[in-house]
C-alpha cells in the first residue's frame, strides 16, 4: 500500500493517547479504535507512521503488529493467549539442561538457574530441572501460579508478553523481561546460550545467524514496547 497521508501526530483521546494520520484517528485492522494508555508508546507507535516512506511497509513496523494484535486478537481471548504461553512452563527451556560437555552445563546453571531460582521467590513457582531430553513433571502449583500471573496482565502487556515467550521458549525468561528481572539483552543471551555455544566451537551458520537476526529483533520489539508501558 502506498503511503496515503502526508502528517502523522499524537493526541489526548479519551482513555489515553491515539495516533493521527492527517488529523484522523488511525484505527487497527479490525476497525477498533487504538488507544494507548500513556504518551511514550503512542508516540513510538507515530514515529513508525512517520518513517514510512512512499510505500507502508508492514515488517517495519513491529509496535503497529504488537498493538493491533493485543487489540484486535487478545483483548477478546485473553484467556486462550494466557493459557497458551502457560503451557510453555511445562517443558521450560531453562529446564531443560545439557548433560554435556561440561562447559555447556556450567554455563546453563549460571545464568539459566538464577532465573528459576527468581521466579520460585517472586511467583511461589519453583521448577524441575532435567538434563538430557527427557520430560519432566512440574508441580501443579507452580504451574498454576504462573497462569495466575498471566491472567492478571493487561491485552497491551499479556501481547509481548506471550510473544516473547513463543520467541525464547521460556515463559520464566518472558516474566523476568516483564518485571525487570533482567534487559533485553540478558533475555537474549539466555535464550541463545546454546547457539552461542554451538558457534564459539563450531562457527558462524548462515541459516542459523539469520534465525538469531530474527529472533532478536522479534524480542527487542516485544522487549520495547513493555518498556514503553511501564
Amino acid at each position: 500500500m502506498k503511503r496515503f497521508y502526508r502528517e502523522v501526530s499524537v493526541a489526548e483521546v479519551e482513555g489515553g493517547f491515539g495516533v493521527l494520520l492527517d488529523g484522523r484517528a488511525l484505527r487497527t485492522p479490525a476497525k477498533r479504535g487504538l488507544v494507548l494508555p500513556y504518551l511514550a508508546p503512542a508516540e513510538a507507535l507515530a514515529a513508525e507512521w512517520a518513517a514510512q516512506d512512499g510505500e507502508i511497509r508492514p515488517a517495519t513496523m513491529p509496535l503497529m503488529k504488537l498493538v493491533s494484535t493485543a487489540l484486535d486478537l487478545v483483548a477478546d481471548k485473553h484467556a486462550a493467549v494466557a493459557e497458551e504461553a502457560a503451557n510453555y512452563a511445562k517443558s521450560d527451556l531453562l529446564c531443560y539442561r545439557a548433560d554435556h560437555p561440561p562447559e555447556l552445563i556450567d554455563r546453563q546453571a549460571r545464568l539459566w538457574q538464577p532465573l528459576l531460582d527468581w521466579a520460585a521467590l517472586r511467583f511461589d513457582a519453583p521448577l524441575r530441572v532435567t538434563a538430557g531430553i527427557l520430560p519432566v513433571s512440574q508441580p501443579p502449583d507452580s504451574l498454576k501460579a504462573l497462569r495466575h500471573a498471566l491472567d492478571g496482565l493487561e491485552p497491551l502487556v499479556l501481547t509481548p508478553v506471550a510473544d516473547l515467550t513463543a520467541v525464547t521458549g521460556s515463559l520464566i525468561l518472558a516474566l523476568a523481561l516483564w518485571d525487570g528481572e533482567i534487559d533485553a539483552a540478558g533475555a537474549f543471551a539466555a535464550a541463545t546460550l546454546d547457539e552461542a555455544f554451538q558457534i564459539e566451537r563450531w562457527g558462524e551458520d548462515a541459516e542459523l545467524t539469520a534465525r538469531l537476526d530474527r529472533q532478536r529483533r522479534d524480542l527487542d520489539a516485544a522487549a520495547r514496547l513493555l518498556a514503553l508501558l511501564d
